[in-house]
């Protein structure tokens, strides 16, 4: 019988694995799992009809089926693969521990199946997590590392599994050349699960409140982001300005010469990236740290560049420089990444006023970037607040407030906030999940808050919550948004061009 809370390989033949969940992490894992021989039984709390179509594919590919109940352990599991939301107190969870049931997550496993590359190397991973700006930093680094001529994946909670990313060209994975460096995000929930990943280095960018419903506290939270720290094996990459990303890299078991590597806004200290005169500068990764610094590009090659962009500029530098790439590969890299939708991104100008679409800033933390990055702000927000606090966000931008607009389930949350720490702040509540659509409610939003800028303000939305009650993501969110600016424009040109 495999000894499936060692670390080190493992091999899964005619293992009995339960994995819970019948969508896209859980259907690569029973793939995988599979093609090696495991025995595998497949549980998901929904039997419906669009459950039971996806997880077709798994039975016919010889998993066993379990639909409609996933708070049983099956009998005779050796090992337990969860899908990243499955937070640790279920009841199929709290069987498996009492059970003594070892519970890997997608990366955990993915991490044991990893295989050699014809050099007979393994494709180092270099892992980001935070609060805010994790996936901008994997693109980022990505593009630098193809400019450096690299084949790589962006891959983990940004959309592409790192169960596929590290399957490529195996066995139960999809077919191509192997991967030679994997950039992953993963998520407090994928660390939580993880247990013997070895990073070749890894970075938390920041940390503040967020998913307190799924941790249980603020607590749990950074000790599940922590874990990226866990065993790495070049740089520890932290952010001098969070002092909570200081504590987890002095708290952390490293490999031993693992370094750690600090990135600040300011001139870099020895063992730092920085910003000197508008150059970021890196005193980490040259031969003679202490009396010379590496310049990697300007503060102009990062598209925006707000302050905290450049901080996720710096952090992938700082992890492409552990791997080795070239100060002239980081450059052109920031030249050539676009930032995704719905991260600050411009919409358009009304009578002065920019709209500002940054529906990925679902939690408070996100949205005070955001909120800094401008002078004078009429700001939409709310939604599903996931157990956070918005006094510290309204106290520290209360001055740069306008106005605000509020719409969502938990807006309330937010307009108490307002209340206590800026009531000079007028608040404008336009209800929650009702009758009426959600684009009749953004469309409201829009107008309501272009009534209440200035030329030279700023419409943000930056809802510091999550868009689930109303949306079915964040990105429908900001195109919803977008659409009801253009709509407004349109509207404003054509009355205009009737007046004359």
């Amino acid at each position: 019988m495999n000894d499936f809370a060692a670390p080190g390989p493992v091999q899964f033949a005619d293992a009995a694995v339960t994995v819970v969940g019948a969508r896209v992490v859980g259907l690569s894992a029973s793939a995988a799992l599979l093609a090696r021989g495991a025995r595998v039984t497949l549980v998901d709390r929904y039997a419906d009809e669009a459950t039971t179509a996806r997880a077709a594919r798994a039975e016919a590919q010889g998993a066993v089926l379990r639909l409609g109940d996933d708070e049983t352990l099956p009998e005779g599991t050796e090992l337990m693969v969860v899908t990243p939301g499955l937070p640790p107190s279920a009841p199929i969870v709290a069987a498996a521990r009492a059970a003594g049931v070892p519970i890997w997550g997608d990366a955990e496993l993915a991490w044991r199946l990893r295989a050699p590359l014809p050099d007979g190397s393994y494709a180092p991973w270099l892992v980001v997590t935070g609060t805010n700006g994790k996936s901008t930093t994997v693109r980022m680094a990505e593009a630098m590392l193809k400019e450096a001529g690299k084949n790589v994946a962006a891959c983990g909670n940004i959309g592409y599994p790192v169960l596929d990313a590290v399957l490529r060209g195996q066995a139960g994975g999809e077919a191509g050349d192997p991967f030679e460096v994997l950039v992953i995000e993963l998520s407090s929930y994928q660390l939580y699960w993880s247990a013997t990943i070895s990073a070749l280095a890894s970075v938390v960018l920041n940390l503040a409140p967020d998913h307190l419903d799924w941790h249980g506290s603020y607590a749990d939270y950074t000790t599940a982001k922590g874990r990226a720290y866990e065993n790495c094996q070049i740089a520890a990459v932290y952010n001098a300005a969070d002092l909570e990303t200081v504590r987890l890299v002095e708290e952390a078991e490293v490999v031993e010469g693992c370094r750690a590597i600090g990135f600040t806004l300011g001139a870099p200290g020895l063992s730092m990236l920085g910003v000197v005169d508008g150059i970021l500068a890196d005193r980490a990764f040259v031969p003679d740290r202490r009396t010379s610094a590496a310049e990697l590009g300007t503060v102009y090659d990062v598209e925006p560049h707000a302050p905290h962009n450049v901080a996720n500029a710096l952090a992938a530098a700082a992890l492409v420089r552990a791997y080795g790439v070239e100060p002239t590969a980081v450059r052109d890299g920031l030249r050539a990444f676009r930032p995704e939708p719905h991260r600050i991104a411009w919409v358009a100008t009304i009578d002065g006023v920019d709209f500002v679409d940054d529906s990925k800033a679902t939690n408070p933390h996100a949205a005070s970037a955001s909120i800094g990055a401008y002078d004078h702000v009429v700001w939409l927000a709310g939604g599903l607040a996931k157990g956070a606090d918005f006094d510290e966000l309204v106290e520290r931008h209360a001055k740069r407030l306008r106005g605000a607009v509020l719409f969502g389930a938990e807006r309330h949350l937010v307009a108490e906030a307002l209340r206590r720490r800026a009531p000079e702040v007028p608040v404008v509540d336009l209800g929650g999940p009702g009758p009426e659509g959600a684009g009749d409610v953004m469309a409201e939003a829009v107008a309501v808050a272009r009534g209440m800028a200035v030329s030279g303000d700023t419409v943000l939305l930056a809802p510091a919550c999550a868009s689930m009650d109303m949306f079915t993501s964040y990105g429908e969110r900001g195109d919803v948004f977008a659409a009801a600016v253009r709509e407004l424009k349109d509207k404003l040109a054509a009355e205009a061009e009737e007046a004359e």
